[in-house]
């Protein structure tokens, strides 16, 4: 599957400017891992599993993980990326576990991207550039802010990695900016 084969995908699928730019965010970050974790020649792929990760999410949320796994058998695309995809609802939605390190990343910063992203809003320059991780420290904290994005996730998430929480949301921020230096 080529990037711009998936992305129109992501296009059929959802029309909210909100999930797209999610899933932007998602692929970046995921290329992004991909190149420090040193598996740069899956650059492409791991940004495929980023794209379309939600694919199911805007039209089907009580089927979320279920249905996109549906579809894209449908459509004959590699187990390798239902797998991914998937497997980021692990223990919420699927029984589908996170295996390769690529799906690991991809639990962790789904909801760490939103709650980073929110951090961000809260600045004077609403900018990923300016932020620091004891802000976002101090935003994981307050559960009452970006309720949406569930810490026990993100935690989760880290410990499938062996990282700490700081290192991944270090990490995490360095990705996102890299995706967009203006932003």
């Amino acid at each position: 599957m080529t990037r711009e084969e998936a992305f129109g995908l992501l296009k059929e699928y959802n029309k909210e400017p909100f999930h797209i730019h999610h899933a932007l965010t998602v692929e970046g970050v995921m290329k992004y891992f991909a190149d420090v974790l040193g598996y740069g020649d899956e650059r492409d792929f791991w940004g495929i599993v980023g794209l379309l990760h939600d694919l199911d999410f805007e039209l089907y949320p009580e089927e979320h993980c279920i249905k996109e796994q549906e579809i894209m058998r449908k459509l004959g695309i590699d187990e390798r990326i239902v797998h991914a995809t998937a497997s980021h609802g692990y223990s919420i939605t699927v029984d589908v576990k996170p295996e390769h390190e690529m799906e690991k990343v991809l639990y962790a910063v789904d909801e760490l991207t939103g709650l980073i992203g929110a951090s961000a809003l809260m600045l004077p320059t609403k900018s990923v550039q300016d932020l620091e991780l004891k802000s976002v420290k101090k935003k994981f904290k307050n559960l009452k802010f970006a309720a949406g994005c569930s810490r026990e996730v993100i935690q989760r998430g880290a410990d499938m990695l062996g990282w700490d929480l700081d290192t991944l949301i270090e990490k995490t921020i360095l990705a996102m900016r890299t995706i967009d230096p203006e932003a």
